[in-house]
């Protein structure tokens, strides 16, 4: 049992697809450590599965549609929230896209559409969602968004995915800049590779899971309950002089160069 470190906090979950989802083993995490959490899903396609999952919180966890590629959207979304709570404390942004064609091949292949695309979901979202959920942080907050290494250093066919992870880190930067003295605080974890269903999209995945096996220091990558973990802390007071960072979990990959 996790102790209570987030009791009395109330938290919004951006990209919960499955019950794979690194988004979900945060969310599961929060939810151990005492925080009531409301979640969004992206089209009618994943409300059956959401439902199922958060219901596991009992079956009046709020969950409301919401794509993040929208403004009006975002908007409604928080419009619901503010029914439920004038308050909140914790955001996770586990949301990436760009189109599976993009991630194949060759980086220089990339079409217009599919950066554009890329950066919007995966890196501007981070921005837009964080606008609309700061009112409600009025007692300062902690903003957790999923990031990976493929933002640093080339991973082939990670490609313009690479690109818009790069994005995402710096937009942290920033908004962790603008939002510090509101004691908002905005940090990334990089996951290294984990066997999810959006993972395994990726050209090449279980080759990288193995690649790590070989060179990590500890030999491994990360399993989805040390991510949960990992969010609790950067969500707790234990993290409360922390923002603006890239926490690495991924078995000490990282730090190798060769």
């Amino acid at each position: 049992m996790t102790q209570q470190v987030l009791a009395g906090k109330i938290g919004v979950v951006f990209g919960v697809a499955n019950k794979r989802s690194i988004a979900w083993a945060i969310a599961k995490a929060w939810a151990g450590a005492g925080a009531r959490l409301i979640f969004n899903y992206q089209g009618e396609r994943l409300k059956e599965n959401i439902e199922e999952l958060v219901n596991e919180f009992g079956e009046k966890t709020p969950f409301f549609s919401c794509d993040v590629s929208s403004d009006a959207e975002i908007a409604t979304f928080f419009e619901k929230v503010r029914g439920e709570t004038d308050r909140l404390d914790l955001m996770l942004h586990s949301l990436a896209f760009a189109p599976k064609e993009a991630l194949e091949g060759d980086f220089l292949s990339t079409t217009r559409e599919a950066f554009r695309t890329a950066h919007d979901i995966s890196a501007y979202s981070l921005v837009a969602l964080t606008r609309k959920a700061v009112p409600f942080m009025t007692n300062g907050g902690s903003i957790v968004a999923m990031t990976y290494y493929g933002s640093e250093k080339v991973v082939p066919h990670y490609n313009v995915m690479g690109v818009a992870k790069a994005s995402l880190e710096a937009s942290t930067r920033y908004l962790a800049y603008d939002l510090g003295p509101k004691k908002i605080r905005v940090n990334c974890i990089s996951a290294g590779p984990v066997n999810t269903l959006a993972a395994r999209g990726i050209s090449g995945f279980m080759s990288m899971l193995k690649h790590y096996q070989e060179r990590a220091p500890l030999k491994r990558s990360c399993d989805p309950a040390e991510l949960g973990q990992t969010g609790v802390f950067l969500a707790s007071e234990g993290a409360a002089a922390i923002t603006g960072q890239v926490i690495y979990v991924d078995g000490g990959y990282q730090i190798m160069g060769m």
